[in-house]
């Protein structure tokens, strides 16, 4: 099968742009230029925070049933429908450190997206409870 050479190079300029598009967490949004930076980390990275004896929070943003089923100790709730009504009055300081989860990521980027958007700066999200090897509590 021939293959038209600049049809390659574009398909091949697309991937890449893509995967750089994708590979970062920065948004500037245009209007106010406000630069919202958001850091996705791996599960291992998230874990060794919680380990180091730093300040973070741990922040839960899937239901209240699913949190009730299991959940990462020490991670408070408030779900994702609810971040723009609760966030600032339970996470009072803009500063800390906040490690950000839900079940398999989606809803954890919205979020730390949505806390970005209200002034945190200091956010993390670490995606998803299903790929967290290193143990889970129930109610």
């Amino acid at each position: 099968m021939k293959i038209n050479k600049s049809l390659l190079i574009s398909l091949i300029s697309f991937k890449i742009l893509l995967m750089i598009g994708c590979g970062t967490n920065e948004k500037e949004e245009v209007g106010n230029e406000m630069n919202i930076k958001i850091t996705a980390i791996t599960a291992m990275e998230a874990f060794k925070i919680m380990e180091s004896g730093e300040e973070f929070i741990l922040l839960d943003v899937r239901s209240s049933e699913e949190y009730r089923e299991k959940h990462i100790a020490g991670a408070i709730l408030i779900p994702d429908n609810e971040i723009a009504n609760r966030a600032e009055k339970e996470l009072p300081d803009k500063n800390a450190k906040i490690l950000v989860y839900c079940r398999s990521g989606k809803r954890s980027e919205a979020a730390a997206n949505k806390l970005a958007e209200m002034g945190y700066l200091n956010v993390l999200n670490f995606g998803g409870i299903n790929d967290w090897p290193y143990g889970t509590v129930g109610e």
